[in-house]
């Protein structure tokens, strides 16, 4: 049996609030960890979200791993609340997906990505 992308993202987000950008922001400002993956390159051309975290996708598990090594100063316990943000909310899906599996029970991720929030009007910084 063949799995798509699509088939992952249902998976994904199967069972999961994922909350949009007005409730991400208020989230945040009650002490949720909004979460960047994008790569550099591409929060350079959009911009970013103000007192979001910066953790590239390919180090995010290592970096929020509540035992790990390489963990963050924010990875206190597995139920830290964690936003996953990137562009428009699919790449963000999995890797909520990924830190759930770690034992980070209310990781989801922002729906509509950065993109949504932008175009709700939230506070933005440019890129560079």
């Amino acid at each position: 049996m063949v799995t798509t992308i699509d088939d992952l993202l249902t998976r994904a987000r199967e069972g999961v609030h994922r909350p949009g950008p007005e409730e991400a922001h208020r989230a945040q400002g009650s002490g949720a960890l909004l979460v960047d993956i994008r790569p550099a390159a591409q929060r350079a051309a959009e911009g970013g979200i103000p007192g979001s975290l910066v953790i590239e996708r390919n180090v995010l598990e290592w970096r929020l791993d509540p035992t790990g090594s390489h963990r963050i100063p924010e990875a206190v316990g597995y139920g830290v609340e964690v936003i996953v943000v990137c562009s428009e909310g699919y790449a963000s899906s999995l890797a909520a997906a990924s830190l759930r599996e770690l034992g980070l029970h209310r990781a989801t991720d922002l729906d509509g990505g950065f993109v949504g929030w932008a175009a709700a009007g939230l506070p933005t910084q440019p890129g560079g």
